[in-house]
């Protein structure tokens, strides 16, 4: 199979979907890889990295047009819709249901979209979607405690606090894999936290696990807006599988809370989980709302893309042999995860919860 890495183009976004390494392995095994010149420099992998590892190096247009299957860490941008062909294979992280626009454009183009973020194993769990939540959730802490700084229009307190001062309150919305990691860091930091959701058994797994100075409560409206009121540190981390996340946090919420507080949204990817939330970029991060600081980078990954692509690569490079060796439809068919993976296919919309999210025609998946 010919296999084409382009070169990102969201803003600031440093991450490359395959490291060398698994260029090599792909190439070992028979396949042709297409890196678009320039495509890992964020990452500190560079093309003569690649060309080691056997790929060749080649435009945009080439990494594009020539591949079979693309492999990409973001989802296509508008300047990107015109490669999108009904005989293509995209693999990437694709949040249809946060992006009406992306949609249409991949069910008029006919490309087969197979998203990271719903591959999906028999317990739920999330393969592709989990090392970048990792990532995502121990990067909110780190964001949340810079903007609680005072010279960054925060309340100007230190998250853990010192002896005789108390820590700052950071309250996670959401008990998954972005909470449990922003809860560990947040703690090892030295914040008071507290977690919040729907799932008691998840609470109280959590709250046998973590211990200390960390606390957990029944998600509800109402609970949120006290927790919120009081919190120094908001994070979003709820998640609708494949879905539009839910408005958890209202806008009354958010003006209860202190100025100079903040909100680090997360689920943004999804739509966010705080109805002030908008998405913004590692170039423009934050906005103001009622005095509450709101941090909405839709891919916080991209600022540690050393770490993210090999993460990220770590998790991609099976499903992606898989595809190459067998074909689109084989691997679809003998790896139900890999099936639920499937968003778009002959322009027909195949995920549920994104047809729900824009009320469009739903089709199951067939491969005929």
């Amino acid at each position: 199979m010919i296999i084409g890495i382009p070169k990102e183009i969201k803003d600031n976004e440093y991450r490359v979907s395959m490291t060398p390494q698994g260029v090599h392995q792909l190439v070992e095994a028979g396949h042709m890889v297409l890196v678009e010149t320039g495509a890992g420099d964020g990452s500190f992998f560079h093309d003569e990295d690649y060309r080691r590892a056997g790929a060749s190096i080649v435009s945009a247009e080439e990494a594009w047009s020539r591949a079979e299957m693309v492999v990409k860490v973001k989802e296509p941008l508008p300047s990107e819709y015109p490669y999108l062909r009904p005989d293509l294979v995209l693999f990437t992280y694709l949040h249809l249901a946060a992006d009406e626009q992306l949609t249409r454009a991949m069910l008029e183009s006919g490309v087969t979209g197979i998203a990271y973020e719903t591959v999906e194993l028999p317990d739920g769990k999330l393969p592709l979607l989990t090392p970048m939540s990792e990532v995502a959730g121990r990067m909110a802490v780190q964001v949340g405690a810079q903007y609680l700084e005072r010279h960054e229009g925060g309340r100007g307190k230190l998250l853990g606090g010192i002896p005789g001062v108390r820590p700052a309150n950071v309250v996670i919305l959401g008990g998954g894999v972005v909470g449990t990691n922003a809860a560990h860091i947040a703690l090892g930091m030295g914040a008071s936290v507290m977690m919040m959701d729907i799932n008691i058994d998840r609470l109280r797994t959590l709250s046998e696990l973590l211990g200390g100075n960390f606390v957990t409560w029944a998600a509800n409206p109402m609970n949120i807006a006290r927790a919120v009121a009081r919190a120094d540190l908001v994070i979003g981390a709820v998640l609708v599988k494949g879905g539009k996340a839910p408005k958890v946090v209202t806008r009354e919420m958010v003006a209860s809370m202190k100025a100079g507080s903040v909100i680090v949204d997360v689920a943004i990817d999804q739509g966010g989980c705080v109805e002030t939330s908008r998405p913004t970029t590692h170039s423009n991060p934050i906005y103001t709302v009622d005095g509450v600081i709101h941090y909405c980078v839709a891919n916080i990954p991209g600022a540690v893309p050393r770490t993210s692509t090999y993460g990220l690569s770590n998790a991609t490079l099976p499903y992606v042999m898989k595809l190459a060796n067998r074909g689109f439809k084989e691997a679809v068919l003998s790896d139900p995860a890999l099936a639920k993976g499937v968003n778009t296919y002959r322009g027909e919309l195949t995920y549920q919860a994104v047809a729900e999210a824009f009320d469009l025609p739903y089709t199951p998946l067939k491969l005929d």
